[in-house]
Parts: C-alpha cells; sequence; structure tokens
C-alpha cells in the first residue's frame, strides 16, 4: 500500500513540478523593450554581410551592419513610402515591395489578435521601420560577379501586373545592365502556399556562377508562450530530421547550419508558420543566424540551394515554395502529402506523444464536426476514453473495494507491529496474498490518464483549431484560463488578481470533484502521505487555474464520470459497509 501511494504521489507531484513551474515562471519574463526595439529600425539590411559577419561558407544577405538608426513609423506610413504589388486572395491581404522583391506585409484576415470587439486581423509579415519587422526576401549570390551585378534590398523591380491573386501570377524583372537580366515569378494558392520561380539569364560574354538563396529576417525576439511543452522559434527539416532551435539557444550557443537534400525550414510561432520549401532534389545549405544590432535582436533563416553556371545565351532557373500563415492541421498534412514536404506536419509541435496527441486531435475534430462544439466534442471524448478502459478501471476499482474493506486488519497490524517494520511489511503481504489483493493495481487508471491528458494539453495548447473555440455561458476561448474567477467575485469587484490567485469556475470544480474522487479512496495509512493527498485539491485548484480551460473541463469531467463508476463498483462489493 505504501509503494502504492508513494508512485501516486510521485506522478502527481512531477505533473505539478513541470507545469507549475514553468507557468509560474511565464508570468515574470520581462518585458519588450520597446524604446531599444525602435532604434533597431533602421535601413534596409538585405545586402551582402560584411566580412566575418557570418560563416564563410555562409555568405548570404540579411545581417549586415547595419546603417543609421531610424524611428519606428506606422505601418501604412511605411506600406506608402515604395511601389508595390497588392496581394489578395480569401485568407490573405497584403503586399510585395517592388524595391528589393521583398515579401513584408502580410495579414491574416481569418483570425482576430482577440475576442475583443475592436480586434484587429492577425498581422503575420511587417515592413522594415515599423513594428517588429518580419519578412521574406528571395536572391542570388555568386562566385565570379561583385554584389554590385546581383538583386539587394535596394534594388527597383518591374511588375507586370499590380495585384497578386490565386488566378493572376505576377513576374517582376530587374536587369543589372551589366548583361544579367534576372526574373522572379510569384504565384498564390486559395490558402498560404506561395511558389517562388527565378529565372537569370546570361547575356554577357563569359561564364557567370550564381546560388539562389530565401531568407526569413526577424526583428526583436516575439513574445513567446515560454513553456517547455511548445517550440517558438527557428525551425526545419534536414538530413537529420526535425530541428527546433530556441530562440535562447540561438543567442546562448551562437549559429547553427545544417546540410540537407530538399527539406524546410523557417520561423514558427505557436499558431503561424513562416516557412521556405526548396525542391525536393536541391541539396541546400540552411543557416540559422543570430545577431544583436543596436540593442536589439535579430535571427535569420537562410537557405541556400544548388545553382550552377550560366554560358552566354542561357537561362539558369529555381523554383521553391513560401508557407506563410497559419498551422491548420488539415491544411499542412495535405501540403504535405501533395507537395512531398518532409515531416511537414511536423511545424505543428505535437511533441514525443505524436502517436497519441494527433489521434486525438482528430478524434476531437470528427466529434466538433457532428456537434459543432470543441467542448462538447471534449465532453464526448471523454466519454469514449472512458468506456475504452472500462473494464481495466472495473478490476482497479474492485481492488480499492478490497483495500478500503481491508483498512481495519492494516490498521491493526500496523499497530501490532508498529516497531518491527520488516515483520510489519511481511505481514501485509502475507495478508494481502490470503485476500487475493493487488495494492498497486488502483494505480492503474492514474497511470493510464496521465498520457491522455498530456496529449489532450498539447492539442488543446498548440492547435490553432482551438484558439478561441467557444464552449457555453462564460467559456468562448477553450485554449485560455477560465476568465470568470472567483477572486474578484466574478468581476464583480474591480480587482485584477495576479496569476497565482486568478482562480476560475472551472479550477474550482475541478479541486471539489478531486476531493470528492480521493474521499471515494483507500485512505493512506501515513499520516505525512493523508496530509499531502488532503492538499492536492488544492494545490491542482491554484495550478490548473492558468491552464486551457478546455483541459480543466475535460479534468472536472473525467473525475465525475469517475466517481460514478468507481462509487457503483465498490458499492457493490461492500467497500462502505465499514463507514
Amino acid at each position: 500500500m505504501s509503494e502504492q501511494r508513494n508512485i501516486v504521489l510521485a506522478i502527481i507531484l512531477t505533473m505539478a513540478i513541470l507545469f507549475g513551474f514553468d507557468m509560474y515562471m511565464a508570468q515574470f519574463q520581462p518585458p519588450v523593450d520597446e524604446a531599444a526595439q525602435s532604434q533597431a529600425m533602421n535601413g534596409d539590411n538585405a545586402v551582402p554581410p560584411a566580412s566575418g559577419d557570418l560563416p564563410p561558407a555562409a555568405s548570404l544577405p540579411g545581417m549586415e551592419a547595419m546603417g543609421a538608426v531610424q524611428a519606428v513609423r506606422p505601418r501604412a506610413e511605411v506600406l506608402a513610402d515604395d511601389d508595390r504589388v497588392t496581394i489578395s486572395t480569401p485568407k490573405l491581404k497584403g503586399s510585395i515591395r517592388l524595391k528589393g522583391a521583398r515579401f513584408d506585409d502580410l495579414i491574416l484576415t481569418a483570425y482576430k489578435d482577440s475576442l475583443e470587439a475592436d480586434a484587429q486581423d492577425v498581422v503575420l509579415l511587417a515592413p522594415q521601420h515599423s513594428d517588429d519587422p518580419y519578412y521574406v526576401e528571395y536572391g542570388w549570390v555568386s562566385t565570379t560577379e561583385p554584389s554590385s551585378a546581383l538583386p539587394t534590398a535596394n534594388s527597383v523591380w518591374k511588375a507586370d501586373r499590380t495585384s497578386l491573386t490565386p488566378q493572376t501570377p505576377v513576374t517582376l524583372t530587374w536587369d543589372n545592365g551589366q548583361g544579367l537580366a534576372f526574373a522572379r515569378t510569384f504565384s498564390i494558392d486559395e490558402n498560404y502556399m506561395l511558389q517562388v520561380d527565378q529565372s537569370v539569364t546570361n547575356n554577357a560574354d563569359r561564364d557567370v556562377n550564381v546560388q539562389p538563396y530565401g531568407l526569413i529576417k526577424r526583428t526583436g525576439t516575439p513574445e513567446i508562450s515560454g513553456f517547455f511543452i511548445l517550440h517558438e522559434g527557428p525551425i526545419g527539416v534536414f538530413a537529420d530530421g526535425l530541428e527546433e532551435i530556441d530562440y535562447e539557444d540561438l543567442r546562448d550557443d551562437g549559429d547553427v547550419n545544417f546540410q540537407s537534400t530538399g527539406g524546410w525550414a523557417g520561423i514558427t510561432d505557436k499558431y503561424w508558420l513562416v516557412a521556405m520549401v526548396p525542391d525536393n532534389e536541391a541539396a541546400t545549405e540552411t543557416y540559422m543566424v543570430h545577431r544583436k544590432r543596436n540593442g536589439i535582436d535579430n535571427y535569420q533563416a537562410s537557405m541556400r540551394s544548388t545553382g550552377g553556371t550560366i554560358a552566354p545565351g542561357q537561362t539558369l532557373t529555381n523554383a521553391s515554395h513560401l508557407f506563410a500563415g497559419a498551422k491548420i492541421n488539415s491544411m499542412i498534412d495535405a501540403y504535405g502529402e501533395s507537395m512531398d514536404i518532409r515531416l511537414f506536419d511536423r511545424a505543428i509541435d505535437w511533441g514525443w506523444l505524436y502517436y497519441l496527441t494527433k489521434p486525438i486531435f482528430y478524434a476531437l475534430s470528427f466529434l466538433q464536426d457532428y456537434v459543432g462544439n470543441f467542448g462538447v466534442a471534449i465532453l464526448l471524448l471523454t466519454v469514449l476514453i472512458k468506456l475504452l478502459f472500462f473494464q481495466l478501471a472495473n478490476k482497479s476499482y474492485v481492488s480499492m473495494s478490497a483495500m478500503r474493506k481491508l483498512q481495519p486488519k492494516m490498521v491493526a497490524l500496523r499497530e501490532r507491529y508498529a516497531d518491527d517494520k520488516q515483520k510489519q511489511q511481511q505481514e501485509m503481504m502475507k495478508m494481502y496474498q490470503e485476500e487475493k489483493v493487488n495494492p498497486v493495481s488502483g494505480c492503474l487508471p492514474m497511470l493510464i490518464q496521465i498520457p491522455v491528458f498530456f496529449a489532450l494539453y498539447k492539442v488543446l495548447f498548440v492547435s490553432i483549431e482551438m484558439r478561441q473555440a467557444p464552449f457555453f455561458g462564460w467559456v468562448q476561448d477553450l485554449s485560455a484560463p477560465d476568465p470568470l474567477l472567483i477572486t474578484n467575485l466574478f468581476g464583480l469587484i474591480p480587482f485584477d488578481p495576479p496569476g497565482f490567485l486568478a482562480i476560475g469556475v472551472w479550477p474550482l470544480l475541478m479541486g471539489i470533484t478531486m476531493y470528492a474522487q480521493q474521499k471515494l479512496n483507500p485512505a493512506p495509512q501515513d499520516p505525512v502521505q493523508a496530509k499531502v493527498f488532503m492538499l492536492l485539491p488544492i494545490m491542482f485548484t491554484f495550478l490548473l487555474a492558468a491552464f486551457p480551460v478546455g483541459l480543466v473541463i475535460y479534468w472536472t469531467w473525467n473525475n465525475m464520470l469517475t466517481i460514478a463508476q468507481q462509487w457503483v463498483i465498490m458499492k457493490r462489493h461492500g467497500a462502505f459497509d465499514n463507514d
């Protein structure tokens, strides 16, 4: 019995430490230094790097020494500085800056940044000199030509039309006046995938060697969730599989590079992804780079593909893709399959419980399609999980019933052999064998529930389908904590409690049901263990207050179903006859 309790305690306390510390410390992340951030919004910086700015093998644009400091200006004002080709699709709006042929203006029209009435569409990409610059750029590097012969961030391209839509691709052209003509055609689908076709025509009288590149540049460290359960930052799939590099690791450990055939690379947020996808047969070299400029962190994912030598009169072409949008599971899976993008579904951080997390997501999505509410889908999934393990749980509760009936004998044995622990354990084991009771079997429901709990937590936390998904009443976002707080009397008191006091209604209900479930279980004989178990419902009430309310609803509902099942089984086996 003692070993059983120790196992359960170890599991529960481990969960509390892992989740609780991470959630607690996330409240104390230092705020972004907006004053310093504004100083970093200087001149265009997509030009070849200064000597020594990047490793010699990575002569890619983007992270050069920076110029004169310029202040942040309103986004609309910055966008009006240059001629642009507009982007218009059912899910996106934005523009391509003709100066530099840069993707630096992209808005996700299907998503709002909050649930407030005046919420704005989510901004994904932003131009230099505006708030939080984040952009994508394509180009060429050369071993035979000077940088002045290649297009840079200051090169002004000509467009064959003014708008990029799913029905109308756009071709940009630029001539260096030295015998090289560059063309770049952008196509876009109805969702978030762009095709980028580049070409270089050699009209000079000599051979020219060039290599195509793409880069994703982000100025300033974005606000991140800060939880170990989720990766945000540079990401990619290379020869050795998925690579996830945290912003902090890139700052502390320095640049990293990967060589691969095909694959993909970019920068991911919790719900959004910007990623370059080269041709599957292309040999690529990718660099994840960090530089600090004017006190501000700059991050870049650069991918260079194998180029070639262009003879006079010949043209070299390169085809690649760019994903820029929401990480919708069905869409990511479809792109991965139709375009044969290796491990593209790992762009969604399903975690190390991948083979449990994704099925749970699919089950929830299936149920939601029928009931039209993810919260109800969670309730139904909980019932299905309980049915799946129904017989196993029943056996466990039968064992608990036997243990509860044996408690008077156990107390007597402890008192009889209070000074001889070894003899006490021997007599306990003898009694278990005679009564045919397994003291560890009561742990099985907890052991089964833990991976399901982790997987469901992962689904609620990372999947955009759960973002701002309503339940009923005051719960309008299953992926956010319960907003109806008892600590300010449900909003009646003008008090905004700190994170550790933000106790919602659902976490309180969870604590109550957890306490009720404990009362059905055999009481620990060890006084210390008994006190710890009594504190667990209180501790978990505070802990789960910061969790997605959808997860708390699952746990509460699961507790209620468990209480009903356990009570019936234990009543049937006379577990309460001695009460």
